[in-house]
């Protein structure tokens, strides 16, 4: 239950100090590969989606400061070079005190409606709220497996620009619809046989679950573990470097 919504930051913002910054940056090491021009851009975003969005703490939790930096500096990180304006048309970030449970239902081949919990770390729904898990970033290992459920979920919401999720986001000028689905289908078949035959792939193997989980596991790896993804899917690699515009490898 939202028990509030919490106070967007309006006008030219709070003043963030820089060790405020450092600390909330010296969790995210991925975020490595930048230029300090391109820090102090995303710095400038992360403020701006911070007063552009409606925040509200789920179950208690309280949402201070460092919880909305770490959050708007990742959800940033993967329009960096692509502007806000991708993340138009939706309005509220959901913050949730650890992993929280969404009530699903199926109905099956005979008709039969099934009624089951789903215990999630985030969801993206379209056309509304972006849910997040916050977890304490000194005390998750979850990083250190190149998972990250703000760019997962954020990948989703650039996936819904063209409509329902489905892997393949608006590709920008100059960019082959024909290469993207070339890069991004044999891919996809090869990790779901791996994952199928029970490997133990070092890519998140939740990405075999769709083409829509795929392109948002692999944006996480794409900013995570870029040598890992260039060395297992290099062409998908190529094709993310093209749209998220950044080159992540150093």
């Amino acid at each position: 239950m939202i028990l509030g919504l919490f106070k967007r930051w309006r006008g030219a913002g709070p003043t963030v100090a820089e060790t405020e910054w450092h600390e909330a940056e010296s969790c995210l090491p991925f975020l490595g590969h930048l230029s300090p021009e391109e820090r102090r851009l995303l710095r400038s975003m992360a403020l701006q989606l911070i007063a552009e969005k409606e925040w509200h703490g789920a179950q208690g939790l309280v949402l201070g400061q460092a919880i909305q930096l770490s959050i708007a500096l990742q959800a940033c990180l993967p329009v960096l070079k692509l502007g806000l304006d991708w993340y138009r048309g939706w309005l509220g970030i959901i913050v949730y005190p650890g992993d929280f449970v969404i009530p699903r239902s199926i109905i099956d081949d005979d008709g039969i409606v099934h009624e089951y919990d789903d215990t999630v770390l985030g969801e993206a729904w379209e056309g509304g709220p972006v849910l997040l898990s916050w977890f304490d970033p000194a005390d998750d290992a979850d990083d250190a497996d190149g998972i990250n459920v703000v760019i997962h979920e954020f990948a989703h919401k650039l996936d819904m620009r063209n409509g329902q999720p489905d892997g393949l986001p608006p590709l920008h000028p100059g960019m082959s619809r024909r290469a993207w689905i070339a890069a991004f289908t044999p891919a996809l078949e090869n990790f779901r046989a791996r994952v199928d035959g029970q490997e133990e792939t070092l890519l998140d193997p939740y990405g075999a679950e769709s083409p829509a989980e795929f392109f948002a596991v692999m944006s996480e790896a794409f900013f995570e573990t870029p040598d890992l993804l260039h060395q297992q899917y290099p062409e998908v690699y190529a094709q993310l470097r093209l749209f998220y515009r950044q080159e992540t490898r150093r």
